[in-house]
């Protein structure tokens, strides 16, 4: 099992959280590396639900182009809000039950959202891929901002 945590400086805003909805789901992007031949993906995978022999569904389905296996992973957790503190803590966002592979790191696409700490202010496609979003909270005449993002992944 892995866990994906986020490390990150917040200012003015709390709950930082992936945007997932039944209309608009959030889709995790990672690197994988294949346990069988220690092959590393060169590419980033998305999520894929189809598993050949229809075994069941998964997160992820990946076929290493080296050993030629099929492998999967499932999300076991449904996100977890990152929360403000000072300084900033290692959290974590998901849970991961892995099958064959391992994810060696992850990549934010996706729109995310945040609120205010003070006003309650919603922020919504918010793009943190570029580890830093900055904004302005109208409600607490402020700037609110998100810096220093730091992604790990964890045995849990």
């Amino acid at each position: 099992m892995l866990a994906l945590t986020l490390t990150a400086e917040l200012s003015g805003v709390t709950d930082l959280a992936p945007i997932d909805t039944a209309e608009n789901p959030f889709y995790y992007t990672f690197k994988v590396q294949c346990t069988s031949c220690r092959e590393t993906h060169p590419n980033w995978v998305g999520e894929s639900n189809e598993q050949s022999g229809s075994r069941g569904e998964a997160n992820f389905v990946w076929r290493c182009k080296m050993c030629k296996r099929e492998h999967s992973a499932s999300i076991k957790t449904t996100p977890a809000p990152y929360t403000y503190s000072s300084p900033p803590k290692r959290q974590k966002i998901i849970d991961i039950d892995c099958r064959g592979l391992e994810f060696v790191d992850y990549k934010a696409d996706g729109d995310w959202q945040a609120k205010g700490i003070d006003s309650g202010t919603k922020f919504t496609g918010m793009d943190i891929s570029d580890g830093e979003w900055y904004d302005y909270d109208e409600k607490a005449s402020d700037e609110v901002s998100v810096k220093d993002v730091k992604w790990e992944i964890r045995r849990s």
